[in-house]
């Protein structure tokens, strides 16, 4: 049982609701359309995505770190991850959730996370396999941890993340043949997609999305891919990762810096009666 709600209630999805809600998040994968899935912070943010239209949202395990007062990757946020969950389960909107890499090294506690998100309404994960040492967990050790993910939750969507081109040492073909091999062995162990950061190569995203047996989704960088790019490519899913919470605390900086110059920022900003309507 699911529980999900609005700003003034809660219910309780039946096994059915929560299966199907699943099964609509996972048609959003669609080569070709791209998800564009924005990644929120907290349950305001998350609002605020929603009240523009978005209405499959995720989340970044920078943010919730850094509101916590650790560093990203760590395996530290468990409990706020969860929290968060709970949270933004109780929104209209299919959440996925970042839990880095699974918040344990025993199959047993990773499968329980998965277990708390789902019964929170959930419909997805990513689960990634680089450290915080920067190395890539090894393979096997991997798709143990995405086959305890899946018999967890027969539903819930598994984004399966390949730190290659972030953490791993390989390059060249080395590289392209080894996130080739993580992905086709992630999709058997039952991930549902593959999340390939630090991609911004048009040539290279289109041999992927050709090569990979499930939809592949890539992460926004200024330096990167424009959404009609990243449709010709073949992509599934465009994340915002952190970028969005960046965006806002460097904006916040940034107001602060001209009001201290003697400017008057913010007559685009929603006045206090008027934010989030």
């Amino acid at each position: 049982m699911a529980t999900h709600g609005d700003d003034n209630r809660t219910y309780t999805a039946t096994a059915a609701e929560y299966t199907e809600a699943c099964a609509r998040f996972r048609r959003l994968h669609e080569p070709g359309h791209l998800l564009i899935l924005p990644n929120a912070w907290d349950v305001t943010s998350a609002r605020a995505l929603m009240q523009a239209g978005f209405n499959a949202i995720g989340t970044t395990s920078l943010a919730t770190a850094f509101g916590a007062g650790v560093e990203d990757g760590t395996g530290q946020t468990r409990d706020q991850t969860i929290d968060l969950a709970r949270q933004l389960g109780r929104l209209k909107a299919l959440v996925t959730v970042d839990i880095e890499s699974g918040f344990s090294e025993r199959d047993d506690e990773v499968a329980a996370v998965v277990r708390e998100l789902a019964e929170a309404g959930i419909v997805g994960c990513n689960i990634e396999d680089g450290t915080s040492t920067g190395k890539l967990v090894p393979a096997d050790r991997q798709i143990e941890k995405i086959r305890a993910c899946r018999e967890a939750d027969a539903d819930i969507f598994i984004n399966a993340r390949i730190d290659t081109y972030w953490v791993g040492s390989a390059e060249g073909d080395a590289a392209a043949n080894e996130v080739l091999e993580r992905a086709r062995r992630y999709v058997d162990a039952g991930a549902d997609g593959i999340f390939i950061p630090a991609l911004a190569d048009a040539a290279q995203i289109r041999a992927y999305c050709k090569e990979i047996p499930a939809p592949v989704n890539v992460l926004y960088s200024p330096a990167g891919l424009t959404v009609a790019e990243l449709n010709d490519a073949g992509a599934a899913r465009l994340s915002t990762g952190s970028f969005l919470f960046r965006h806002a605390i460097s904006g916040a900086v940034e107001a602060v810096r001209e009001i201290v110059g003697g400017a008057l920022p913010g007559a685009e900003v929603p006045a206090y009666g008027e934010f989030l309507g």
